[in-house]
């Protein structure tokens, strides 16, 4: 269990996914991450490791200052932005964490074993986010890339709602 200290952004929340069947927990998750990297001849140290953790524990998207202070009351490490940010560089050349470019956050990827583009949902109201991969989109995007004369090498979708757990508790 996390510590009361650790500020309630980045305290570990309920999951919300009736799908999720247990793949939130953080050591199920973490062995997968370290079994893939292992595969891919990459290293995940105790620092990536305990980022990703902290992802998986947050339930939301968590910004590079916020995983500071968490290290910094969890384990009393001092760790500067720049050593966070390449870490988090590494995540997410992995697969394994994934950048909301709207809040400046990341959040750890339901699906690190294959590499695919995800929309992603936040909650304008409780903070949360939903990845999903829907090829449809995928498919318009080229399309739409290919009549512009376009060829994508980036792009983010993110949406903007209220989740449905802040629709039921009447939150909005």
């Amino acid at each position: 269990m996390v510590p009361q200290s650790i500020p309630q952004s980045i305290q570990p929340q309920p999951c919300t996914d009736p799908d999720c069947r247990g793949q939130h927990v953080p050591a199920e998750r973490v062995a997968l991450a370290m079994s893939l990297c292992s595969e891919r001849g990459v290293r995940l140290t105790e620092l990536r490791r305990q980022i990703l953790e902290l992802l998986w524990e947050s339930g939301r998207p968590t910004g590079a200052y916020e995983l500071i202070e968490a290290l910094r009351l969890r384990d009393s490490r001092s760790v500067g932005p720049p050593t966070v940010y390449r870490a988090l560089e590494f995540l997410m050349s992995q697969g394994l964490v994934s950048k909301i470019e709207s809040r400046n956050a990341y959040v750890p990827c339901a699906h690190p074993e294959r590499r695919h583009d995800c929309l992603f949902f936040i909650c304008s109201d409780c903070g949360a986010s939903a990845e999903l991969e829907d090829l449809r989109v995928e498919q318009l995007l080229a399309e739409d890339a290919a009549v512009l004369g376009y060829r994508v090498t980036r792009r983010v979708v993110e949406v903007d709602g209220t989740c449905a757990s802040c629709i039921a508790a009447g939150t909005t």
